[in-house]
């Protein structure tokens, strides 16, 4: 039984791990995706989602993801992609700087990481409300496992400092 105990505690500090690894390398490139929508115009944008679904469309016309992404491409409002690039580079930003201090494991960093991301999981709730999105939805999904990850860990970490 106490095996079993320790390989589910190995289990979990191992997705803990991965996950947070997978949440800094995605705030790198929520960071990158933020700078680029910033500095990309519609035009270029719909290019290049053309450029990138012509394939598949010419393929499978009724590719799912393919018109998805071209119909996204679009409808592109300017301030829909001025609120994407600041979001997603508040959001990577904010990543990147919360899996520092928790590789680190630097005890501030559970709370506050816990606190920030449940922040965006509500605002993000919200959008989806106003605006359904299954970029959105992926993401917000990912963050409450995250959440769930991380308050795991913060729970071990701090019953094994009060051990003797």
């Amino acid at each position: 039984m106490k095996l079993m105990k320790l390989d589910a505690k190995a289990l979990y500090h191992r997705a803990y791990e991965v996950g947070i690894l997978l949440k800094g390398l995605d705030g790198v490139v929520e960071i990158i995706g933020g700078m680029a929508l910033f500095l990309t115009t519609r035009p270029e944008i719909r290019r290049a989602v053309a450029l990138l679904t012509r394939a598949e469309l010419a393929e499978d016309p009724r590719d799912f993801v393919a018109n998805l992404l071209t119909h996204m491409a679009r409808n592109l409002s300017v301030g829909t992609r001025h609120f994407a690039a600041a979001y997603l580079l508040a959001h990577g930003l904010v990543k990147v700087g919360l899996v520092a201090g928790l590789l680190r494991g630097l005890r501030r960093s559970y709370p506050v990481a816990l606190l920030l991301l449940a922040a965006f999981i509500g605002y993000q709730i919200h959008r989806l409300f106003l605006a359904p999105s299954a970029p959105l939805y992926v993401l917000t999904a990912v963050d409450i496992a995250i959440v769930l990850l991380i308050w795991r860990e913060w729970w071990y970490v701090k019953s094994r400092r009060r051990k003797p």
